[in-house]
Formats: structure tokens, C-alpha cells, sequence
């Protein structure tokens, strides 16, 4: 029998809840790993007013004096910190379906109320969902770690997310209603246009830019991401090659792998991220190449603020008086903020 509108969207609802219930997007593969990274570190909040303040200190406000004896000393008042407003975005991805293409399908809409699917129809609605919405979920996960990555000055309506917070021009914008040009601890580090021809060169300005990070706060980078030229720049000048494995499988052959699983900096994992590739290909030419890029980000200083109770919410509007089409769709409403930028940096290389 035919198929009523209640009952696809109850296969709708059990295809798209299997996978959101379970967080997909906090769970992507390594292939995303700036996206694995920030929603693994994400932390909630409700944008009051339409926005949410990160608390950031911009001084000591210190009334330090020497004296002796009883010499006078003076108190003051102190104004040490400001707050730094990030506002909100939204995004939405969905598909429609409509009844033709579902009777092409062999699935037949009907508006009795009554009516029961069969097995085989009820298969195939599954199969059409389950493919709708894996491609729904691979696209918006694609999508919204590309928004993630840019600066936002192509789109108003995108966040400003790493290119922008960890900026290749760190003394210019206004990142957090703080303007990087006045508040010179309002600047991240940025060692850019790297000599790579002598050996330990790039090894040497890592340690260097490693250090500008730790200077205030005391916190160490918990994330190193880099694009492919970076990645295999460091692997070189790190002599990895030299770290032979030897692998014997039994007595008649001996086995030599010159490569190894993994590339280190301070003990922290190198992750080649394939979207700085992707981005270079996206944007063309640009004065520093995503694949030629490094980060050092630090997970309690950038932050993905999801809106909570409007992350990854799952959509069914109606269908339309006049046209006999069925939606489904998934909305998500997140800010990226930072209280410390003077923690992170990039690097690239020439």
C-alpha cells in the first residue's frame, strides 16, 4: 500500500537522528582534522543580545613603587579588562523530494491516514533517506570546515574563523572588538616566508615562534595543523628519512621501511590537514599558500561556541500549498571566539 506523509517523515526522522543523536560532526574522520578539533574543544554558550563576550585582560594596571622609611605611597583604582564581543552565525543545508521522484522510486504518497507500507516499500523509502542524508551530512561537514578555516571577508554572513583570529597580518583588524593596531598583546605571532634551502633552518624559526606563544600565559600549543608543502618541508628538515625500520618477516627476506607513521614538534602530533590544500585550489593565487602554511593553536584560546540548543538541529517544514514536494534539512548556529591570541601563531614557508 501507499505510503502517507506521517510515515516518511518517521523513516525520515529515524535515518536523520541515527546519525545526529550521535554527533557526526564531533566524530569526522581525520581527513577534517581543524573541524575534528575545534568541535572536540567546542564549549556552548547562549548569545545574549545577539552576542558572547570572551573576558580579556589588556594589563596589570601595577601601581609598583620603591620607598623607604615613611615615605608616601600611592593606591590606585585598576581597570584591567575588557570584554570582547563575538557575535553568532548561522548555516543550513537540506534536500526536497517530490512525489514523482518518489513513484519513479516505487514509493506511492497517499493522504490515507490509515494506510500501511509494505516491506518493500518500506526498504526502499530507507535506502532513498539514508543516501540523501549521508550525502547532507558529508557536504555540510565539508562546508562548514571551509567556513571554519577563512577569514569570513568574502561572505558577511560567514564566521570569521583561522585565517582571521590567527592572522598572516597580525598588527591590522579588529578581531573581538579589540583592534590588533592599538593593543599590540592583541596579536598573534607570525613567521612567514621561511628559507628552507639550509638544513635546520625551518626546525630553528619553529622553536623560536614555539617560545613567542609560551611567553604569556605559560600555555604551550596543544594543536600543530599544516598543509602539505609545510608538512613535507619539516619532514625533511627533521632527517626523518635517516629513522630506518627494519621489518623481518621470516627467514628469507628482510623488509627496509624508510618512512614512519607519524612527524613531531615538542611532542606534539604534526597534522597535515587536506583542506589547506583544498583551500589553495578554492582561492587560487594568494600571497601565502594554505599548503605552505603551519599553525600552532591552543585549545583554551580559540574556541568553537556553538548556540546551545541550536547546534546541528534537524528541520521538517511543511510542505508547500502548491507544490507537492517533501523537506528535510539541518541548520547549525555557532560563533568562533579567542580570549588570548597572543598563544597561537602561524608559520610558512617560501
Amino acid at each position: 500500500m501507499p505510503l502517507n506523509q506521517a510515515q516518511l517523515i518517521n523513516g525520515a526522522n529515524y535515518q536523520l537522528e541515527a546519525w545526529v543523536k550521535n554527533d557526526p560532526v564531533d566524530n569526522v574522520d581525520k581527513k577534517r582534522p581543524l573541524l575534528k578539533w575545534l568541535t572536540d574543544n567546542a564549549k556552548p554558550g547562549v548569545y545574549g543580545n545577539g552576542i558572547i563576550n570572551e573576558k580579556v585582560r589588556i594589563s596589570h594596571d601595577s601601581n609598583y613603587q620603591n620607598y623607604t622609611g615613611d615615605q608616601q605611597v600611592t593606591y590606585n583604582r585598576r581597570d584591567t579588562d575588557r570584554k570582547a564581543p563575538y557575535q553568532h552565525y548561522e548555516a543550513h543545508d537540506g534536500f526536497s523530494l517530490n512525489e514523482t521522484d518518489l513513484a519513479n522510486n516505487g514509493i506511492v504518497m497517499t493522504t490515507d491516514t490509515e494506510s500501511t507500507p509494505t516491506e518493500a516499500e518500506a526498504i526502499q523509502m530507507v535506502n532513498i533517506l539514508k543516501e540523501n542524508y549521508d550525502v547532507l551530512k558529508l557536504g555540510f561537514q565539508e562546508n562548514i570546515d571551509i567556513e571554519f578555516h577563512l577569514d569570513g571577508s568574502a561572505n558577511p554572513l560567514s564566521v570569521p574563523g583561522l585565517d582571521a583570529i590567527v592572522s598572516t597580518t597580525p598588527a591590522t583588524g579588529t578581531i573581538g572588538g579589540l583592534d590588533a593596531s592599538v593593543y599590540t598583546f592583541w596579536r598573534n605571532t607570525a613567521d612567514l616566508g621561511i628559507v628552507t634551502t639550509t638544513a635546520g633552518t625551518l626546525t630553528n624559526e619553529m622553536e623560536i615562534t614555539w617560545r613567542a606563544c609560551t611567553t604569556y600565559g605559560g600555555m604551550e600549543p596543544d594543536f600543530i595543523v599544516c598543509g602539505s608543502k609545510f608538512y613535507d618541508a619539516y619532514r625533511k628538515d627533521a632527517n626523518l628519512m635517516q629513522n630506518r625500520q627494519v621489518i623481518v618477516t621470516g627467514t628469507k627476506a628482510v623488509n627496509a621501511d624508510s618512512s614512519t607513521d607519524n612527524v613531531y614538534f615538542k611532542g606534539k602530533l604534526v597534522v597535515w590537514d587536506p583542506t589547506f590544500d583544498a583551500l589553495d585550489a578554492l582561492l587560487g593565487v594568494i600571497t601565502y599558500p594554505w599548503a605552505k602554511r603551519c599553525y600552532f593553536l591552543q585549545s583554551k584560546s580559540l574556541k568553537l561556541r556553538p548556540f546551545k540548543g541550536r547546534w546541528m538541529v534537524m528541520r521538517k517544514p511543511s510542505p508547500m500549498y502548491d507544490r507537492y514536494v517533501h523537506y528535510w534539512g539541518l541548520t547549525a548556529d555557532y560563533g568562533i571566539t579567542c580570549n588570548q591570541r597572543n598563544t597561537m601563531a602561524v608559520l610558512s614557508i617560501a
